[in-house]
């Protein structure tokens, strides 16, 4: 029987979807850690300052937030039980740069603001679901 018949249809939607939302993660990550130019010119020097006083540990979590995210929305599509683990380095990575960001650092006001904290929740609750998903899909063998 053909092994494609037998992957969810649901797969495709929730990889593809993961992959676009993730992917706005790895663009500002990217375009903040190399310092693009075009792309910082909207922020404050305040928000830059900011930005640029991360310690290393904090852009290091930033990064297994966004990479892992990122990897794990790849290996829903590719049906890889990978894809949890990858959520959860995800997990690991938000976990400590939103402690650095609401707990250690000093934010600026203009971005310390109730938006700015709903959107990192949605970010938490995406990432959270996602390893939810794949932790089932795994367990239902659809991810090998």
């Amino acid at each position: 029987m053909n092994q494609a018949l037998k992957t969810p249809w649901h797969i495709w939607v929730v990889g593809i979807l993961a992959i676009l939302w993730n992917s706005l993660g790895a663009l500002d990550y990217s375009m903040t850690h190399f310092q693009v130019e075009s792309y910082l010119s909207e922020f404050t020097s305040e928000q830059r300052d900011y930005f640029d006083s991360f310690p290393a540990w904090s852009v290091a979590f930033w990064a297994m937030g966004v990479w892992g995210a990122m990897a794990g929305s790849l290996l829903i599509l590719l049906r890889s039980r990978f894809a949890v683990w990858s959520f959860g380095i995800s997990i690991f990575g938000l976990l400590g740069s939103t402690f650095y960001q609401f707990v250690i650092a000093d934010m600026p006001a203009s971005i310390n603001t109730p938006a700015a904290k709903a959107f990192t929740a949605i970010i938490w609750l995406s990432v959270i679901v996602l390893f939810i998903y794949c932790s089932r899909m795994r367990r239902a063998g659809v991810l090998r």
